[in-house]
């Protein structure tokens, strides 16, 4: 029995497994930070771009 114990503690064939887990895990939650910030930086040139368009086409319409 303390043979099974110890080697269940000392065994390492899972240990590869976890850290490349953990390291996707990482970079997919960088990959989602990222996104989010480039998400609301996008939206706010859409904004400003649509507000022009707007603007050109009223002025167009107007004839000015």
């Amino acid at each position: 029995m303390k043979r099974l114990v110890a080697s269940v503690f000392c065994e390492e064939q899972g240990q590869d497994l976890i850290e490349y887990t953990l390291l996707l895990a990482f970079v997919c939650l960088v990959a989602a930070v990222l996104f989010i910030g480039v998400g609301q930086q996008v939206s706010t040139i859409w904004k400003y771009t649509n507000q022009a368009l707007s603007s050109a086409a009223a002025a167009a319409a107007t004839g000015s």
